[in-house]
């Protein structure tokens, strides 16, 4: 074995794994490996590495790709170790699961939501059973109609499989009922104190005045707010617990509150709304929860609704709580998303700049690069920060194979090349999938192209740069004279470049600003996820305008 030729190979193959920086330890490392006799002279073998190390680190990424996908095609093929990621699992499974997901329809779902979604899946897909979507939509004053048809669309572009929709809002004599079961067994009670009132006294451990009214006053004083004798604000109910409990949140809670404002599928049909957490307890009971999953933020909760099981001594299903995800930089909050789209800071719900599933899917992300991101996460329940450089990574390794290659000109400049024979150009979509075919030009004598503009204006006179997989340039004023077909030079600058007939293109970016130049014309008819060379992952949605992916 030529041990200059494995040097040159291991330096190459460190460099491509490492953004084009070899490290001199590590081929020194794999080298010694594989030349033991040189393990007595390490000085001898470092100072042989050191110059074929230095060499390949001064290739461009241009080159040293052309290098790895000519000569060494295997590296594109990553080696790493296959890591199983599971879900643990699950306390007292006994036969199939009955799970669900209990978004709001403040608005779509965005990325946070997702989380939710994805474990639920996976374990209902793991145990058999039923995944509930329950759209929680009692309280109408935090309702946008479009939620109602978004969410499920959201959900299957997740390939979320939903078995049953429950709209909360279709089943308000169920929780009229079990409100007035409550009342009549001297579990809950109708409270008119000001809410000022009501407060004081639960954190002085004070009961309120009508704790101990008697059921019948309860029953009459219920039926009373059904018929509008009491205005909002005058009359709440509430569930007894208890009054000296350590934690304040979990002393009686309002379970049910008066509210006028028009619900978007009843109009004005009720005017008494239960609190989340009774109609997540008569519906987890009711639709056979046999596991709850959801963030810690519900622990009080959870511990709210286990009062309402306690007392009609129904079975609790398992609980568990995750730990929360702090997404920063990425807007998810509805009301600010709302006010945006309303004075139109945001174009909608898809506008790139928002966290919302709809502008994912804008951008051209897999959603299986969700599934992997949570699957991997788990279920633990330490708080933690969502990595935005680790999913764009899950996602690059999902699509790449499979993404065509396009050449994107920023700045453009319009150069003419002298000297040049007609020429037929043959790029390939894919440096190693050949199945994705190549885009062929036929370019005239002499022709005009579009160069990036960075690149030319750094590019002295007499220079000589490379159109990718075309022909050198020698720079000359505004020219470009040719200067053959074949590499002359593999750490010579490598630029994309387009035929005069180049599209004008324009690229949006999820930072509020926006690319535009030339992208060449095999771009016409092409819409999806391109790799635009040098530049990053765009989707493109027509001729002219792409949304940016990633890096």
């Amino acid at each position: 074995m030529d041990i200059d030729k494995e040097i040159r190979k291991q330096a190459i193959k460190n460099a491509f794994e490492h953004k084009g920086n070899a490290d001199i330890g590590a081929v020194v490392s794999k080298i010694m490996g594989q030349f033991p006799e040189y393990r007595k002279n390490a000085k001898e073998l470092i100072t042989r590495i050191k110059p074929i190390v230095q060499d390949i680190n001064g290739l461009s990424e241009e080159a040293l790709d052309s290098i790895v996908s000519t000569e060494y095609p295997e590296f594109l093929v990553r080696e790493k170790k296959v890591q199983v990621h599971s879900l643990p699992e699950l306390r007292n499974v006994k036969g199939k699961v009955v799970m669900r997901m209990a978004p709001s329809p403040s608005g779509p779902l965005h990325i946070g939501h997702s989380r939710m979604a994805i474990l639920n899946d996976e374990y209902v897909k793991r145990y058999g059973g039923d995944l509930i979507l329950r759209i929680e939509d009692t309280n109408p004053s935090n309702i946008d109609p479009i939620a109602y048809e978004q969410i499920p669309e959201d959900l299957k572009w997740l390939e979320v499989n939903v078995t049953k929709t429950v709209i909360q809002s279709d089943r308000m004599g169920l929780y009229y009922n079990e409100a007035k079961t409550l009342l009549a067994n001297g579990y809950a009670y109708i409270c008119t104190c000001t809410s000022d009132q009501f407060k004081t006294g639960l954190m002085h451990s004070v009961a309120c005045p009508h704790r101990n009214s008697a059921p019948e006053t309860n029953l009459d004083q219920f039926q009373g707010i059904l018929d509008g004798k009491f205005k909002p604000g005058e009359a709440v109910l509430i569930i007894k617990t208890d009054l000296a409990h350590p934690n304040p949140a979990l002393r009686d809670w309002i379970a049910f509150r008066i509210s006028e404002v028009p619900h978007p599928r009843h109009g004005r049909d009720f005017r008494f709304y239960p609190m989340m957490n009774f109609s997540v307890a008569v519906d987890d009971r009711l639709l056979g929860l046999t596991h709850v999953i959801r963030g810690k933020d519900h622990i009080n909760n959870t511990e709210k609704q286990k009062y309402i099981f306690k007392y009609n001594k129904w079975k609790l299903p398992e609980y568990y709580h995750y730990g929360l995800v702090d997404f920063p930089n990425v807007i998810l909050k509805t009301s600010i998303i709302k006010k945006g789209i309303s004075n139109r800071t945001y174009s909608g719900w898809d506008d790139i700049r928002l966290g919302t599933l709809l502008a994912f899917r804008k951008r051209g992300f897999s959603p299986g690069t969700f599934r992997r991101y949570w699957v991997e996460s788990g279920m633990r329940e330490v708080d933690s920060e969502f990595s935005l450089e680790i999913f764009y990574s899950m996602n690059k390794e999902l699509i790449d194979m499979n993404t065509r290659r396009l050449f994107f000109i920023p700045d453009p400049v319009r150069i003419h090349i002298s000297d040049a024979p007609p020429t037929k150009v043959s790029v390939p979509y894919h440096p190693t999938n050949s199945s994705l075919g190549t885009r062929k030009y036929s370019l005239p004598k002499d022709p005009e192209v579009f160069v990036p503009g960075g690149d030319w204006k750094a590019t002295e006179d007499g220079h000589i740069l490379r159109l990718k997989d075309m022909c050198n340039l020698e720079k000359k004023g505004e020219l470009g004279i040719f200067r053959g077909a074949s590499l002359m030079d593999r750490k010579m600058k490598i630029i994309q470049w387009s035929p005069a007939d180049g599209l004008d293109f324009t690229v949006y970016k999820p930072d509020g600003t926006s690319d535009t130049g030339k992208i060449e014309p095999f771009a016409k008819d092409f819409r999806g996820v391109a790799q635009l060379e040098r530049y990053g992952y765009v989707n493109v949605t027509s001729s002219h305008v792409g949304y940016f992916t990633h890096k």
